[in-house]
Order: C-alpha cells, then sequence, then structure tokens
C-alpha cells in the first residue's frame, strides 16, 4: 500500500475533524491529544518557534486521507519536558557537540501518558515508525525523545531501536467509592486523621468551594486563574509557560472537559486550580494562591478534585508529575515510560548504560514505595 510522508507546522494544514478522527480511535486519546488543545498551545504562541517548541508534525497519509501521526517537536533546549535530558546536553556541549535541535515527541508542559503514535491501524503504524527511522537520519537533529507514551508503544519504540527510560508518577484509583469519607475510611489511621484535620483546617478559616465547569467558567473566572497561575510560578522565581489567551482558547473550545475549582473567603476568590478531565480520567494541572491559608493547596488542588472523581465515577485521578507527598494522600506510585534515540554512536552506548543502571534505583525505589502504601491492610 502507497503513503505518503509530510511535515506538518500548523494542525490548521490537517483541520480539525482528520485530526480528531485519527485521535478517537487511539486506544489512549486523552484530551490534551485533541486539536483543540494542541492548536490552542501553537496558536496563542505558548508552544511555538519562539518559544523553542517548533511544530514539525510526522504524518502519513493513505491516498488523500490522514492516516498515522506523530505529535512532533523541534526543541531548542529541554523546558517544560519532565523528562530531564539536561545533563547529556551538558555532555554533548562538553565534546563540542551540538544538542539542540532535538526532536521531541510530548504534549508541551504536560507530564501524562498517551498515545503517540497516532494510527488508523498497525499497517499504518509501521509506516509512521518507519518514517521516523528515515527523518532521524537527517544530521540536523541530535536524537529523537518520545514522553510517555502506553507500554506498548514504547515496546515498539524499543523494538525500533529506541533506549527506554522509566520514571514514577503518582495516580489515584476510584474503587467505587461512595463518598470521600467512605475513601477516607480505606486509608490507615494516621493518613486519614491527617487528611481529616487539613480539611478541616482550611473550613475553620472561612474558606468556601465554587466548581465550574465548562461554559460556566466565563472571562473574568479564566482572568482570576491566570493569575493565580502567574503567582505560582512567581512565588518559585520562574516564568509561566503558558499565557491567558491559551486559557481563553481551551475555554472556548473544549468547555466539556474543564473543570475550575475556586476557593472563596468571605465571597472573595483567593485560589483556584483547573483540571482536565474525559469519562475516565481527571488530570491535576494547575493550581495558585493570592493568599495563604495552610493547606489550601491540598484542598483545592487534591481533595475538591478527588470529590468530582467520586461523585461523577470518573476511575482515576492522575496528579501530575512527581510529588511523594500524594501518597499520603491516597495516590499510588504508577511506572511511566519514555523512549530516546542518539544519533552519535558514543553517546547512544552512554546512555544505555546510564538508562541500565537509572532502571535498577527505578525499580527499587517503587519497591520502597510499596511498602509504604497507605491503605488499611495493605
Amino acid at each position: 500500500m502507497d503513503y505518503r510522508t509530510r511535515i506538518v507546522s500548523s494542525l490548521a494544514e490537517i483541520g480539525q475533524p482528520a485530526w480528531d478522527g485519527l485521535v478517537a480511535a487511539q486506544d489512549e486519546a486523552t484530551p490534551f491529544l485533541s486539536y483543540a488543545f494542541l492548536h490552542a498551545l501553537h496558536e496563542s504562541g505558548s508552544a511555538c518557534a519562539e518559544t523553542g517548541w517548533q511544530p514539525h508534525y510526522l504524518t502519513v497519509w493513505r491516498d488523500d486521507a490522514l492516516a498515522a501521526a506523530l505529535p512532533l517537536y523541534l526543541k531548542s533546549h529541554s523546558y517544560g519536558e519532565y523528562v530531564f535530558d539536561w545533563a547529556w546536553a551538558e555532555a554533548y556541549q562538553r565534546h563540542g557537540l551540538e544538542y539542540y535541535p532535538k526532536l521531541l515527541s510530548a504534549i508541551p508542559f504536560t507530564p501524562v501518558r498517551g498515545s503517540r503514535l497516532l494510527a488508523c491501524d498497525e499497517q499504518a503504524r509501521s509506516a509512521l515508525l518507519a518514517a521516523l527511522q528515515a527523518l532521524q537520519q537527517d544530521e540536523a537533529h541530535s536524537s529523537t525523545h518520545i514522553l510517555y507514551p502506553p507500554p506498548e508503544q514504547a515496546q515498539a519504540l524499543a523494538d525500533a531501536g529506541f533506549l527506554l527510560r522509566s520514571g514514577v508518577q503518582f495516580h489515584w484509583h476510584n474503587d467505587g467509592y461512595a463518598s470521600f469519607e467512605e475513601f477516607a475510611s480505606t486509608l490507615d489511621r494516621k493518613k486519614r486523621k491527617n487528611i481529616l484535620a487539613e480539611r478541616r483546617k482550611v473550613a475553620e478559616q472561612g474558606v468556601r468551594f465554587l466548581t465550574l465547569r465548562g461554559k460556566e467558567i466565563d472571562e473574568a473566572h479564566w482572568r482570576f486563574f491566570h493569575r493565580c497561575y502567574r503567582r505560582t510560578y512567581a512565588d518559585h522565581y520562574s516564568t509561566p509557560y503558558l499565557n491567558l489567551d491559551f486559557f481563553l482558547r481551551i475555554g472556548q473550545t473544549m468547555p466539556q472537559n474543564l473543570l475550575l475549582t475556586v476557593a472563596q473567603r468571605d465571597g472573595k476568590p483567593i485560589a483556584s486550580s483547573l483540571t482536565v478531565y474525559d469519562s475516565n480520567t481527571l488530570y491535576g494541572r494547575y493550581w495558585g494562591a493570592l493568599e495563604h491559608v495552610p493547606c489550601l493547596h491540598f484542598e483545592t488542588a487534591y481533595y475538591q478534585p478527588l470529590e468530582f472523581c467520586i461523585a461523577g465515577k470518573i476511575a482515576w485521578f492522575e496528579g501530575g508529575a512527581q510529588g511523594e507527598h500524594k501518597m499520603a494522600r491516597g495516590f499510588l506510585p504508577q511506572k511511566t515510560w519514555s523512549a530516546h534515540w542518539l544519533a552519535h554512536p558514543g553517546f547512544y552506548d552512554a546512555v544505555e548504560h546510564f538508562l541500565q543502571r537509572e532502571s535498577g534505583g527505578i525499580d527499587d525505589y517503587m519497591s520502597e514505595l510499596s511498602d509504604r502504601n497507605p491503605f488499611r491492610g495493605a
């Protein structure tokens, strides 16, 4: 069967029906793969060539139909990825080699697992992998990195010569709980007592919560949320990745996937969190506060969204990158994957040896975490 390969610099060249149709055919489609989310990142200027995220999508066409695609970026740095390769870049530099630009497949600024090798069938997926291997022969790129693919796609990439790297995130599973209280009752006594104490501290400060879904979130809410979001970065002496235009865009184009939780005191908003969800999973994403209230972060970004999951019978809550503190709140460790290919044979071998050593450390870490399971009788 004949396929055509094309590099796409804007999803507008594909169109929303074709892109979303391909995404919907994947086993692990997430809202972050949608045309609305990715196009908003690009068109708002949050993820574009000027910010070091030049869209370079690899697409495969059968006749005039989109058969496969890999969300791909030309990266001139390693910010906003959550799988850290700064040491590799520094090693290249010490040896007088250029590490950037590199090819990266990921959802910008979003460490969530999901399909990366998008295809209408296995034959098209094989054609996509072949196209990627051909693209990698271009000496303009030092390496290719595919972040957070599902395990079966990670294995396919390993079979194609990629090196696999594992990591750890913390996810909460809804075991059919009827209420937050029922969930809390499954935790060991100390963890349950601490959670209830944290929630009580927030309530005693007179904080109440407004939960807004989709079209209930108006421009004033978005502007307040963005103030909180910027404040979080400022508190950490950092620069926010996402601008107000991005949030306004997704508010208009994918409201069915958005939940905004606003903390109020004396009728005045003081903090907010934004989560993204579909029928199966809620993803913790962004949070910020304009005032300090003890334990407000946990209530706004964890406990209120957990109540939403329980009420809506949503099976999973992915709390984002890192954070062992999530275990004390019922989130358990889950292994994640990334795949890496380096053009330089010497550095490929060096990274392979490094990843073998690191993998043993990750396995030991997972074993250590399993001994700290927060649930009763675990």
